[in-house]
């Protein structure tokens, strides 16, 4: 019996040390908090649909009581979520090789522009629209990176610098390939469907949801190779060598500048991917008229941060994120705006900052109550 009772406690002991299982306590505890902030703030602004707004946010697609209509929702929910997974694993990637790329949203705009011009003015088919995305945000990445690798700029003012040139850029170019009454793109149904991706029966599966595509098996499938790249591969283990410190690396024969260049190469490729994934399902038009980077990039610092940095874990944190933000659009809006969702997370966000030090605080508790037990013996 007694033997039993330290196996067990051994096994939960290598739980609580595991950082993957901290980091996912840390991740839960700050969704909460998160949540619980968000509801006292519900209840400042109009105590009496507090609860019925959280509920509804955290419900999402529930909120229908038909299981089919719900069915389709959830749909639209993983197109949404695997557009933010690739400006997620965009983020964290850089992140791992020691570079913050703040630039993921302007990137997956140009990857936006990219796909949508080849569609609607060449008539191109969606794997060559798709292949552009990439490309093009591939190449924004890359001069981010080749600033901060022969001139030392800050990767966060250069890629902030480039969000605006490539959002009004875009707008520029697709006024080209825009409706003659609306400011917004020609629909890729009516005028190109087969720079559509393909369904491959993924929309019988969600109620007849014609803009569940490949794009969402293809999100997943990415993200497993980052996470192989990153961990199991000599090329990952450069790129995060010369993050932590390329002097180091360049001592090591490693070329650090060409790994700070092509680490936001894949950065921006991953962005735009997100782009042609989000586009080229045909669910949003691009309006040319716009003046602010759309959200899609910025949550993916958060989606990133709240999967704890891991490929794997920006699967879960990415639809979590895309959930809570379309819950959003079923609070009562005559009691609360629909950028409550946007607060909420905001909330999260800003407490994943935190899962650093909620492992640390434990790791440290963890050690005294090992050093406790072996002065006791």
């Amino acid at each position: 019996m007694k033997n039993e009772q330290q196996r067990e406690g051994s096994f939960l002991n290598k739980c609580i040390r595991n950082s993957g299982f901290q980091t996912i306590l840390g991740s839960l505890l700050c969704i909460v908090i998160g949540l619980l902030i968000g509801y006292f703030v519900l209840l400042i602004i109009n105590p009496q649909g507090a609860g019925k707004a959280i509920i509804a946010i955290l419900k999402n697609f529930l909120y229908y009581p038909s299981a089919a209509a719900a069915t389709k929702y959830f749909g639209t929910t993983l197109v949404k979520a695997s557009a933010l997974l690739m400006c997620s694993l965009s983020v964290l990637f850089a992140w791992k090789v020691g570079l913050f790329n703040i630039g993921a949203a302007g990137q997956y705009v140009i990857g936006a522009g990219a796909c949508l011009y080849c569609g609607l003015k060449f008539g191109m088919p969606w794997y060559l629209c798709l292949f552009a995305a990439i490309i093009a945000a591939a190449l924004v990445g890359a001069v981010s990176g080749a600033l901060k690798a022969y001139f030392n700029v800050n990767e966060v003012i250069s890629c902030i610098m480039l969000n605006w040139i490539g959002l009004y850029a875009v707008n520029m170019l697709l006024t080209t390939v825009k409706e003659q009454t609306t400011p917004y793109t020609k629909p890729l149904s009516s005028t190109n469907k087969s720079a559509l991706l393909p369904n491959m029966g993924l929309d019988k599966l969600f109620s007849k949801n014609e803009f569940v595509t490949v794009g969402l098996l293809l999100a997943v499938i990415v993200a497993v190779v980052i996470w192989i790249l990153l961990e199991k591969t000599k090329f990952g283990y450069e790129l995060k060598a010369t993050g932590l410190n390329k002097n180091a690396a360049k001592y090591c024969g490693m070329r650090e500048k060409r790994n700070i260049i092509l680490t936001m190469m894949i950065a921006g490729g991953l962005a735009g991917l997100g782009a042609g994934i989000f586009y080229l399902t045909g669910i949003e038009q691009w309006m040319v008229q716009q003046t602010s980077v759309p959200a899609m990039g910025f949550n993916g610092i958060a989606a990133a941060f709240l999967g704890g940095s891991n490929p794997i874990g920006a699967i879960f944190a990415s639809y979590f994120i895309q959930h809570i933000t379309s819950g959003g659009t079923y609070v009562d809006k005559t009691m609360y705006c629909s950028q409550i969702s946007d607060l909420i997370s905001a909330f999260i966000i800003y407490l994943c900052g935190f899962v650093f030090f909620f492992k640390l605080r434990l790791n440290r508790y963890l050690d005294k109550r090992d050093e406790k037990k072996g002065g006791a013996r």
